[in-house]
């Protein structure tokens, strides 16, 4: 079943826009209308469109940010293994098509929130590579101070990174309750992996959610593997979309950033409506083991991983279609890679050389706004202050 499944995802084929016109564009289209893979339904009468259009100006975005989100993991496994980066460190590349497609299918002021596998995420949530690498390092300059590490990155309307499997759920039936409470039209995409779908939790999350009509999007990142279980042999059901039994849902190519830029949207548009919750499965692959301390070739072959990034590569199908298009060149993409290339080069020296955190601001920041108090140390006769 695992080899079918791999069969299945091979056969299927707000950050700043590129600062510059890398090539001058005078013969290239504007924009073009390009097939998608439909999605399968449940409890759906229809679906995403099958027709989605690409402009040239967008392709170059979604390219150069997934091409960033790549390139700034493979420079957080290089530093992991240089010791710079300590701990829990959960990479994401091969997945690039869902952080970039679910930010495009929603506005800058909906929710996201997600599991401990949260770096694409936190970049196209708005927070820099600089920012990201430096946290992973524990530096002053990260996004949490140094303080929260490779699990735990926030910026607004973005609620982590949470490193307990499968308990973002609730938190997002929450988020989920605040905008309905409040009368906005946000709504809040709650992301959790193939091996969390089995969690108790989750189910409850579907409940309450479906119970009180809540505009929350569950989705379900189905990279096939729950750490180094194939997904046959942890779940009686690998129809993650069906999982809400009482909810409708959608299965979505995950490789390909337009399918999921068409699929959120339409589930925003159910959310938003009123209709109350949905559920979304992308199926994905990740190159990377389930952490740096799997190299992620004992459960599943050097071949298959190859397979996948010849096939189906998310960065690569994107590229490929643009070309064809007519909406860029190859080498407009090769100078996007340069600049990409730089910034994380870049990013990774100050992740290096930027100073840690001093010991005497260990307590800081326990609360947003409280008067300062002083917290235990170690020993009864340690202690540091906390400011807000």
């Amino acid at each position: 079943m695992l080899a079918a499944a791999v069969s299945r995802l091979l056969a299927s084929v707000t950050q700043k826009p590129p600062s510059r016109v890398l090539v001058a564009s005078c013969n290239y289209s504007n924009d073009a209308t390009l097939e998608i893979k439909k999605c399968d339904l449940y409890r759906l009468d229809e679906g995403p469109s099958v027709t989605t259009v690409l402009t040239r100006e967008d392709g170059l975005k979604y390219y150069k940010i997934m091409q960033t989100v790549r390139r700034m993991e493979l420079k957080a496994d290089q530093l992991y293994k240089q010791k710079f980066i300590r701990g829990f460190c959960h990479l994401c590349d091969g997945q690039e098509a869902c952080c970039v497609g679910l930010e495009a299918g929603i506005n800058p002021t909906d929710h996201v929130i997600t599991s401990y596998r949260a770096h694409g995420l936190c970049y196209t949530r708005g927070i820099s590579v600089r920012a990201i690498l430096a946290e992973l390092t524990g530096r002053r300059g990260g996004c949490a101070k140094g303080k929260g590490g490779s699990m735990h990155m926030y910026s607004k309307y973005f609620y982590g990174g949470n490193g307990i499997v499968g308990a973002q759920g609730p938190l997002g039936a929450g988020i989920a309750l605040a905008c309905k409470y409040k009368e906005n039209t946000e709504v809040c995409l709650t992301l959790y992996g193939d091996g969390a779908a089995n969690q108790g939790q989750i189910s409850e999350a579907f409940n309450m959610a479906a119970l009180w009509k809540l505009p929350c999007i569950f989705i379900c990142e189905n990279n096939l593997y729950g750490m180094g279980t194939a997904v046959e042999r942890a779940a009686a059901s690998t129809d993650y979309y069906k999982r809400g039994h009482f909810i409708p849902g959608l299965r979505v190519d995950g490789m390909d950033v337009l399918c999921v830029r068409e699929a959120t949207k339409f589930a925003a548009d159910y959310c938003r409506s009123g209709k109350g919750p949905i559920v979304m499965e992308l199926q994905t692959y990740r190159y990377h083991g389930h952490s740096m301390s799997d190299p992620g070739v004992s459960y599943r072959s050097r071949e298959e991983i190859q397979n996948v990034r010849s096939k189906n590569d998310p960065i690569m199908l994107l590229r490929n279609r643009m070309v064809n298009s007519k909406l860029a060149s190859v080498e407009e993409f090769k100078e996007i890679d340069v600049e990409v290339r730089k910034e994380i080069e870049d990013a990774a020296q100050f992740a290096m050389t930027d100073p840690e955190p001093p010991l005497e601001e260990i307590g800081h920041h326990i609360y947003s706004d409280n008067s300062p108090f002083e917290v235990r140390g170690t020993s009864q006769w340690i202690k540091y202050k906390s400011i807000s």
